[in-house]
Parts: structure tokens; C-alpha cells; sequence
């Protein structure tokens, strides 16, 4: 069966299931890109299709409408703008990462767990959860980096008054 994906308000396509559970596996196709094939009543993320995302336990968002006399999907249906459609969500992890192991890591480690949570949550479709995640993350991985640069600029201080002391 010809399946159709959206990236970036594109439609492409036809591919064939198992190519779209390549660009899964590969990440070329994030489980928020919608897609479509013949007999759906509308485009919807590829992590709510069974068929695609290799999860059977939660059942797609739209119902599966008889066979639509074109082979072609809705062309209104494909665009940007929408409850499903949105931007990539940042993870934040490698800047959780260098923040942890360069600056604060007391800091840091609360920006690497949220920011491993983000993916996840978007491949299950809690897309609010993930945004808060990444929010998290980002602002924990700020405050790593900001408390490592408020114990530089006191230590040069000390130093500072230390050289002068001697003077």
C-alpha cells in the first residue's frame, strides 16, 4: 500500500510501509510528521499509526474512512498550520551534557534527565509534556552554566583582592 508523509508542510511520497519505517528508525521521519495512505479520512502523526511506530496499544487519533475514490491524499489537509503539526521540539542534551561535565554538575544532571525525556514523550504524542521537558531542560542547563560562571567571576575577585592585599 502507497503511504504520504508531510515534512515541513511538503507532501512526499508514495513510499512503501517498510520505507516509512526505515525513515523512522533512521529518524529521517519524526513520529509528529503526519502521513496518510488510501482509506484514511486524514493525515495524522506517524507515531499514532500502529502500523508505523510498532506500537498496537494505543489505536490511531482519526478513524480509518472507507477507501476515497482518488488515490491521492486531501491536498487541504497538508500544511503547517494545525493541532498536529508543529516545529521540532529541542532536547537540549548535548548542551546538558557539556554544561554537566564543564561547569556545575549538580546542575547539570536535572538538564541531562529532562532533556532524555523529551524524545520519548514526543514518540508517545504528549507533545505539551515534551515542550515542558525541554524547557526544563534548557533552563536547568542555564543554570549550570550560569552558577559556574558566578563562581568564576568570585574566584578571579578573590584573587583579585588577594594581589592587591599585597601590594
Amino acid at each position: 500500500m502507497e503511504w504520504y508523509y508531510a515534512k515541513h508542510g511538503e507532501k512526499q511520497g508514495p513510499v512503501s510501509l517498510a520505507n516509512l519505517r526505515s525513515m523512522v528508525v533512521t529518524g529521517e521521519l519524526a513520529q509528529t510528521d503526519l502521513v496518510w495512505r488510501k482509506g484514511m479520512a486524514d493525515w495524522i502523526p506517524a507515531g499514532q499509526v500502529p502500523e508505523i511506530s510498532g506500537v498496537d496499544s494505543e489505536p490511531p487519533a482519526t478513524p480509518v474512512a472507507p477507501p476515497a475514490s482518488g488515490s491521492q491524499p486531501p491536498q487541504a489537509e497538508v500544511g503547517i498550520a494545525g493541532p498536529v503539526a508543529h516545529e521540532r521540539i529541542p532536547n537540549y542534551l548535548v548542551q546538558s551534557i557539556l554544561v554537566t561535565i564543564l561547569c556545575c554538575w549538580p546542575f547539570g544532571i536535572p538538564a541531562i534527565v529532562y532533556a532524555a525525556k523529551v524524545d520519548g514523550l514526543v514518540a508517545r504524542g504528549d507533545i505539551a509534556g515534551a515542550m515542558d521537558a525541554s524547557k526544563k531542560a534548557k533552563t536547568w542547563a542555564w543554570v549550570s552554566f550560569g552558577s559556574s560562571m558566578v563562581i568564576i567571576v568570585f574566584y578571579v575577585a578573590l584573587i583579585g583582592l588577594g594581589v592587591i592585599s599585597e601590594l
